[in-house]
């Protein structure tokens, strides 16, 4: 038997966004490669899936993976989860994947839960075209990624977590312009779910008057929707 690695997506909040296949694929498969096996550990309770859980983070994927291949070329089937949402989308994944194809393994990644695609649907500026930045660098390249999305003409996505959210609002007007809009959404499909919409500085107003808490995804209307006439009001 050929052996195969599926890349199956996690509710990023509530368990009603787990797909049927993503059960279906998890009860079959040999054995589970989750980020933190404590935070999956309920998750695959609450669905009934018994398998074997190994742990596969950012600190040991490159040590674990050559044993991962391993396991595929003698045919099990292997799925990885991470904490939420889509495996490698800013979570592990890449290095295990570019090694699977590289070693003529079979890959395949199920389509399910993701955090900017709501939040860049919900926010009102252009979805037809945008760049996804993951995470800022916190310190080397963080100017430089700054200077270069001044020129960027499509809608920015990126993720914040909430200590560093004021100060990434306020370098963004800074560099892009006071008056640029954007949307703020945080804690996506959970209860507390808030979307905050209109310019960087009313934005970074509102959450030094609110709850910073939870995960944040950030959208900016980029050079050449920011010089059109529409404008977006500040949710409450």
């Amino acid at each position: 038997m050929d052996g195969k690695l599926y890349l199956v997506p996690t509710p990023i909040g509530n368990l009603e966004d787990m797909t049927f296949r993503a059960i279906r694929i998890l009860k079959e498969c040999d054995l589970i490669l989750a980020e933190d096996t404590r935070t999956s550990a309920p998750m695959l309770k609450h669905f009934g899936i018994d398998k074997k859980v190994f742990s596969h983070h950012q600190h040991n994927e490159h040590k674990a993976t050559s044993e991962i291949i391993k396991f595929l070329n003698e045919g099990q089937k292997i799925a990885l989860i991470s904490d939420a949402g889509t495996p490698a989308i800013s979570d592990p994944g890449f290095f295990l994947v570019r090694e699977a194809i590289k070693n003529e393994i079979a890959v395949e990644c199920l389509p399910g839960a993701t955090a900017f695609v709501p939040a860049l649907v919900n926010s009102g500026l252009p979805a037809d075209a945008f760049c996804f930045e993951g995470f800022l660098p916190v310190k080397k390249g963080r100017q430089t990624k700054f200077k270069k999305l001044t020129e960027e003409d499509r809608t920015i996505i990126l993720y914040e977590s909430p200590h560093r959210l004021l100060k990434t609002l306020e370098e963004f007007a800074q560099y892009l312009g006071a008056d640029r809009q954007a949307s703020v959404s945080r804690e996506l499909t959970k209860m507390f779910e808030e979307t905050v919409r209109g310019t960087l500085t009313e934005i970074k107003t509102h959450f030094e008057n609110n709850t910073l808490k939870g995960e944040f995804v950030i959208c900016i209307a980029g050079k050449t929707t920011s010089k059109s006439k529409n404008k977006y009001e500040v949710a409450d």
